[in-house]
């Protein structure tokens, strides 16, 4: 965990007025903040940086596709894991069964063979597959990238014959899943809609002030109420019906990714050893406001407010209901 300096002169006592005003200030400050438009330009550091060239490249091969939504469909296949297997026998980064590989696989970086565990070939692979299966559903009302993915999940014969998206609650949801992960992915190019849940995620943060910090720790009887970064987190938007994974890189994907300049209370704040790679990232904080934020920094420490400016910044997410909802149960942490 990272060391930082606590915020010095604001104690627990005058801390809710101080949050109070953050809160009431930068909520009507962003007041003309909308949803994001549509991109292509991956957020920062959101595919890690072994296949963020791959993703771009090949997230560009036809309309119906584009990087975010690439990278969305690989996170929630395999959590970016090469060597993923599932019980089906799916294989690799991009969960292809062998049957299916042997017809749709390619080659994607010229070395004379189509290897399934290779992301060099898996990314390009999954690429090129969603582009066939567009083309076959081209004619189908709807979205076409809606339409894609339906495909993929269901057959493209299913989407052509039910006119769109098959009434199938598993491809209804392997839809919706992936178009929302997609916002993870995606660098925003207008504003973030606030969250509605975000002042009572900072209340409960707040009630846990001065609780000393646990390695591991996730609020529990047995563990003393006490918390490790992203236990702290985690238990503050649980308290608004929201369930976030249990590690910080996790965290990342729950939302898309506001700028410095755009930050709102609220907000998931996080530091990582690699500012290209959110798969490094090691801390995260709930930010106030002004510049802070209340965390669970390191042992020996207790949750606190903290600046977030140091050099190990990443960036942050604005978490939403359906950005939680839509991680897998159990990412990889490759």
């Amino acid at each position: 965990m990272r060391k930082v300096l606590v915020m010095g002169g604001i104690g627990v006592g005058t801390s809710l007025g101080f949050i109070g005003l953050l809160v009431v200030g930068t909520y009507s400050a962003a007041a003309g903040i909308g949803s994001t438009g549509s991109t292509v330009a991956l957020a920062k550091g959101a595919v890690p940086a072994a296949y963020q060239a791959t993703v771009q490249k090949w997230g560009n091969l036809c309309p119906a596709l584009n990087p975010a939504l690439l990278a969305a469909q690989l996170y929630q296949e395999s959590g970016w894991n090469p060597t993923a297997k599932s019980p089906a026998n799916a294989q690799g980064m991009a969960q292809f069964i062998p049957g299916t590989w042997a017809t749709h696989g390619v080659d994607g970086n010229g070395d004379g063979k189509k290897d399934i565990w290779d992301p060099a070939d898996a990314i390009p692979s999954a690429a090129s597959y969603d582009c066939e299966l567009a083309k076959y559903v081209k004619n189908v009302p709807g979205d076409q990238s809606d339409n894609m993915l339906a495909a993929y999940n269901a057959g493209s014969y299913a989407v052509i014959q039910h006119g769109g998206v098959p009434p199938y609650r598993e491809t209804q949801n392997y839809v919706k899943v992936i178009r929302t992960l997609e916002k993870s992915f995606a660098r925003p190019v207008n504003g973030v809609a606030p969250s509605q849940q975000a002042a009572a995620a900072i209340y409960y943060a707040q009630q846990k002030l001065g609780t000393p910090y646990l390695w591991g720790g996730t609020g529990t009887a047995g563990q003393g109420g006490r918390f490790d970064c992203s236990g702290l987190t985690q238990a503050a938007y649980r308290s608004v019906g929201i369930t976030l994974p249990r590690v910080a890189n996790d965290q990342y994907n729950a939302g898309e990714h506001p700028s410095r300049d755009q930050l709102l209370p609220g907000d998931l704040v996080f530091f990582s050893n690699d500012l290209s790679n959110s798969r490094a990232i090691h801390h995260v904080g709930l930010y106030v406001g002004g510049g802070y934020m209340i965390d669970a920094p390191y042992t020996g420490s207790v949750i606190r407010f903290d600046k977030i400016d140091s050099p190990d910044y990443f960036g942050a997410t604005r978490v939403t209901q359906d950005g939680a909802k839509s991680l897998p149960k159990n990412p990889s942490k490759a």
